[in-house]
């Protein structure tokens, strides 16, 4: 039996910053968006004390606000951060494939199934000793069930942070019976009501639903969710691309290629379908991560896989943001003497764009100037939609976007900066 595994980095963030501040164990933390705006990243004490995501900071009641720490975010710590979890992962199965800055799926194709759990716990530990960073492990055979899985372990301390569910066990119905399908990986409030007025409201009653007719209402990715919970491993992450979690747009090159200008053409791409992407589901990100690959098959070509985490001047779907962001990221991470595979771009911290109350600090855009930057993106899909892909498309990025954003509570970047190092006292 085939298992695929999902870790999680518990309240990644958070558990960043506590890895160079153990002072903030146990204390009421919370992550702060670009220009220290709104809440995006919170401390389970936090959350304990009433605060929501997206909760602007100056909203805090002073009571609260008092027993709290509030940080700047981190992003370039955070993707750094990143990059060792996953590094440390593949010390455990070559397999790995990341599917956000805090989550990437595991194949244990292969691996004894009556010694995996005690695999992943090695596998926890060691994340743990080499990076500081906490994570969860579920898994099961299928992605949607490792969703599942990954949910318990970190909920449920019996499973002590690992929890492989059988598909067809007792214990994997009686969850899914009592976990509404809005819990589901890749199910939608909106989508929810629809399923409810089919009669299905459970995890449990969309697995027991018929693949066609689910199929005929929805799509074929929700005909694919109904395999997964019966243990089917069936989607792919490009299908997944959820709103308010990331969404990923990449694809591997026609040859490979250490040709900076290839490159550039590649991202620049990337990052314009991913504003696109963010346009047609009504979402903005706050943050990307730009990254690379050599192929890893070719022992006989040096190895370099970079990433990037980078923050966006304010959250935005506007494509010209979005492109010039992405290529002062890859000017950032690019090196000569690589043949690169692939590239692609990832949009972090997405916020549904009907709802989101823009921060007081955020960079300054008049009410007009907002209106026009729609109507222009707006513009630029209808003729693509009607003349074909890119027919219109962003070319350079504009000179002068604004990169210097209000991070006044933000921590050193202790990984990446020599001049930021964390210091040693001896007494």
């Amino acid at each position: 039996m085939s298992i695929i595994g999902l870790v999680d980095c518990n309240n990644f963030y958070v558990s960043c910053e506590r890895v160079f501040d153990p002072r903030l164990e146990e204390r009421p933390v919370g992550v702060l968006s670009n220009n220290d705006g709104c809440v995006v990243a919170r401390s389970q004490e936090i959350k304990d004390l009433g605060v929501a995501m997206g909760t602007p900071a100056f909203q805090i009641p002073h009571h609260v606000r008092r027993q709290c720490i509030l940080l700047s975010s981190n992003y370039t710590l955070y993707g750094d951060m990143s990059r060792r979890v996953v590094a440390t992962l593949r010390d455990f199965t070559p397999d790995v494939e990341v599917y956000s800055i805090d989550e990437s799926f595991l194949g244990f194709d292969g691996f004894d199934l009556d010694g995996l759990e005690d695999h992943c716990q090695k596998l926890r530990y060691t994340v743990r000793r080499n990076t500081g960073i906490p994570v969860s492990v579920g898994l099961s055979t299928s992605r949607t069930l490792a969703k599942v899985a990954n949910r318990i372990a970190k909920k449920q301390a019996v499973y002590e942070g690992v929890c492989l569910l059988e598909p067809d066990a007792t214990v994997t119905r009686h969850l899914l019976e009592r976990m509404p399908v809005t819990d589901l990986w890749g199910v939608a409030a909106r989508t929810a009501i629809r399923l409810g007025e089919l009669g299905i409201r459970s995890a449990w009653d969309l697995r027991q639903a018929n693949p066609k007719r689910i199929r005929k209402h929805f799509n074929v990715v929700m005909e694919r969710t109904v395999w997964e919970l019966r243990g089917v491993d069936c989607i792919e992450l490009d299908d997944m691309s959820k709103p308010k979690d990331n969404i990923m747009t990449s694809r591997s090159f026609g040859r490979l290629t250490g040709d900076k200008a290839d490159l550039r053409e590649a991202i620049r791409v990337h990052a314009s379908r991913g504003a696109e992407k963010l346009r047609r589901q009504g979402s903005v990100a706050r943050a990307m991560m730009v990254f690379l690959k050599t192929n890893r098959h070719r022992e006989d070509l040096p190895q370099y896989n970079p990433s990037l985490v980078v923050p966006l001047p304010r959250p935005t779907d506007d494509s010209r943001i979005i492109v010039a962001t992405a290529l002062r990221a890859l000017d950032a991470m690019y090196r000569r003497g690589y043949l690169y595979m692939k590239g692609g771009v990832m949009m972090l911290d997405l916020a549904d764009k009907a709802t989101l109350q823009h921060d007081l600090f955020d960079d300054p855009q008049s009410d007009a100037e907002r209106a026009r930057n729609e109507r222009l993106m707006s513009v630029i899909d209808k003729i693509n939609r009607e003349h074909g892909r890119d027919a219109v498309s962003v070319g350079k990025p504009r000179a002068g976007n604004a990169w210097a954003l209000r991070c006044q509570h933000r921590t050193p970047r202790y990984t990446t900066r020599w001049d930021e190092l964390p210091i040693a006292m001896l007494r």
